[in-house]
Formats: structure tokens, sequence, C-alpha cells
């Protein structure tokens, strides 16, 4: 729910939309994430149960997609978070992929590990997605390289039955064609003035995010990109950035180019 109020916030620019997903992100952040591990269910005052990949998998995602309608550092770190406790205890180390339950789970007759949709998009295909994303964000390799063992381990499976596998295939789609991430730098009205244009143009493939020049505590591979003037835009193709397009006519004609 996070993530399809982000995305509807961003195409039809509704900041109560992304308002409410970014209350619902703390109410999950202040009662589901206890020790550095998310919880699974709250009800009556009460969080508990272990959570499973999916909720893991989903909830990066989401928050990554909020982080392109308004960025905060903490939130970008908290999905980095999220992702380091699937790699560390879903992770299936001999095959690729991840299982459903993590290794400190209650044990199980069968530690189920599935890659095709059902009634939602399998855990493995999301988390494939957002390591990618989160990968080339951050310039993490270990995040690129999971994802694309996950991706090879469910590839006889989507060479049988793609239909059942779409979320897997969105992955694969971005392994063979990185995404377009466009870091926008400067001060806060002229960038988001910048991202809400960018916003109106269709481009699935395509991450923006609007980094405020005084934003602290940024990962390395945002801070680097650094604020010059009003606003500037830095244009990456997966890990390969160019030169840093200081007009909104340059960045437009750039992004048809």
């Amino acid at each position: 729910m996070i993530r399809g109020l982000a995305v509807a916030a961003r195409a039809l620019g509704r900041d109560d939309l992304a308002e409410s997903a970014a209350r619902a992100l703390g109410f999950v952040r202040r009662t589901l994430w206890r020790d550095g591990r998310l919880l699974a269910t709250y009800n009556d005052g009460r969080a508990h149960l272990n959570a499973y990949l999916d909720d893991y998998a989903y909830l990066a995602d989401a928050v990554l997609q909020l982080q392109q309608v308004r960025f905060r550092a903490d939130e970008l770190g908290f999905a980095r978070d999220l992702l380091e406790v699937v790699l560390r205890h879903y992770a299936d180390e001999s095959a690729g992929g991840f299982f459903f339950t993590s290794d400190d789970h209650e044990q199980l007759i069968h530690r189920p590990k599935s890659f095709g949709d059902d009634a939602t998009p399998a855990g493995n295909g999301v988390a494939a997605f957002a390591l990618q994303r989160m990968g080339y964000i951050l310039g993490e390799g270990r995040y690129l390289e999971a994802a694309e063992r996950t991706i090879r381990a469910g590839w006889p499976l989507m060479e049988r039955y793609p239909q059942g596998h779409t979320s897997l295939l969105m992955a694969l789609e971005e392994l063979l064609s990185p995404p377009e991430i466009i870091v926008l730098r400067g001060e806060p009205q002229a960038i988001e003035s910048w991202r809400r244009e960018l916003a109106k143009i269709y481009s699935p493939g395509r991450m923006v995010l609007a980094v405020p020049a005084d934003a602290a505590d940024l990962p390395a591979a945002i801070a680097e990109k650094t604020a010059r003037g009003a606003a500037v835009a830095y244009v990456c193709r997966g890990n390969v950035c160019g030169e840093p397009i200081a007009s909104f006519p340059d960045l437009t004609e750039a992004l048809r180019a």
C-alpha cells in the first residue's frame, strides 16, 4: 500500500497521498522494527511474529518508491537495513535466491523458497528488483550480485512459465538494461520543481531522487553528486553517470537523446 500511494502521489502530483504513505512507513518503523528485525503483525497495541521474506522485500521496494516523491536519508538507510537482513538471514547461499523464512525462524518440516507470483508478487522477484535498484543507487556490488544470483536461480522457471514469474521478469529486464537514475541536487524549491516536471513523463525504468543541498548523512554514492547552484542533475545508467546538467531544458534534451 505504501508503494501504491507513493507511485500515485508521483504520477498525480498528490501531496496528500505521499503524506499518507510517509505516515504508514513511520508507523512500521516505530512499532514493527525491533532490534534490527521486522515483525509481521500488529493488533491491539502488540507487535509480534517474525517477518517473512515478502515483508522485507515489499517494504524495501516501497521505501525506494517513496524516495522518488520526497527524499529522506534516514528512510533510505532503513531500506538498506531491510535488505541487509534479507542477505544475512534469508539467502540460499548454495543455490541462489531467498527462502521465505529466516534462518532463525521456528523450525519447519520444509523451508519454502518460491519464485512464482501468486495473488501477490513473489518475494524473490521483488527482492531481486529492490536489490538491483538499491545496488545502483548506492554503488553496492553485493546487492547487484545477490539480485543476479536470484534471477539465475529462477531462470529455468521463467523460461518454462514466463506468465507466472512477472516480478522476476521485471528484475531480469533491469539486469539486462539497468535503470536510468537521475539525482537532483540543489535548493529544495528548485529541485522539487524539476522533480515534478520529470514525474509528468512516463518512464517506468527511470528513478528520480531530489536530494537537497543541505541533506545530511548521505551515502557516499549520493554525497559525491554535489550541489552546484540552484539545481543540477546527474543522469546515470546503472553505475555510469554523465556530467552534471545545470538547466532543465538541457536535462530534457539529454533524456530525449
